[in-house]
């Protein structure tokens, strides 16, 4: 394709480098937008494969059904992927997400729902995870980029959590 205008549909090869939001250009001069909101899931489930024999197709499955925006994944502050947090908006989409990578993925997985229902981003870097003091229901999280995020049970542990950490900011929506 020679020429594009703002509103012009065009189709993009992936192959798993591309995310909602990004921007391709070819002007010499770099350039940067604001980032999209990231919507906050309500919804926070610990999920794991039963078999763990289908690392892969778990894998692939969960960051590719993430890429599409369906779901959210978050790890547990100092934790691996052998058990990841997925954040939704909307209860269904984990009966969605159970579906999908049962009959795409061929992954049975184990869903365990959270009772944490706010989620705040961090705001700045000089933030020391291991430093926070927050409600005995608050959970250390980050998402895929590393960003330290904190999860709650209700908006009394945010406060709570706000007001035992003078200068901590947060962020009801991230930015990607």
């Amino acid at each position: 394709m020679e020429e594009a205008y703002a509103g012009d549909i065009i189709g993009v090869f992936d192959p798993g480098i591309f995310s909602i939001g990004d921007t391709i250009l070819t002007a010499a001069k770099p350039f940067q937008f604001e980032g999209i909101p990231t919507f906050a899931p309500e919804h926070f489930a610990r999920v794991r494969q039963v078999d763990t024999m289908k690392r892969k197709q778990f894998v692939k499955g969960i960051m590719q059904i993430a890429q599409e925006g369906a779901i959210q994944i978050f790890q547990e502050y100092g934790m691996g992927m052998e058990e990841i947090i997925v954040g939704v908006v909307g209860v269904l989409q984990f009966d969605v997400l159970k579906y999908r990578l049962a009959n795409e993925y061929n992954v049975e997985i184990r869903m365990e729902h959270m009772p944490h229902e706010h989620i705040r981003w961090i705001v700045g870097d000089s933030v020391e995870l291991d430093r926070l003091t927050g409600t005995s229901d608050m959970k250390k999280i980050q998402d895929l980029k590393g960003n330290p995020l904190l999860i709650f049970v209700n908006g009394w542990s945010v406060g709570m959590t706000l007001e035992r950490n003078p200068g901590l900011k947060l962020e009801e929506f991230g930015r990607n």
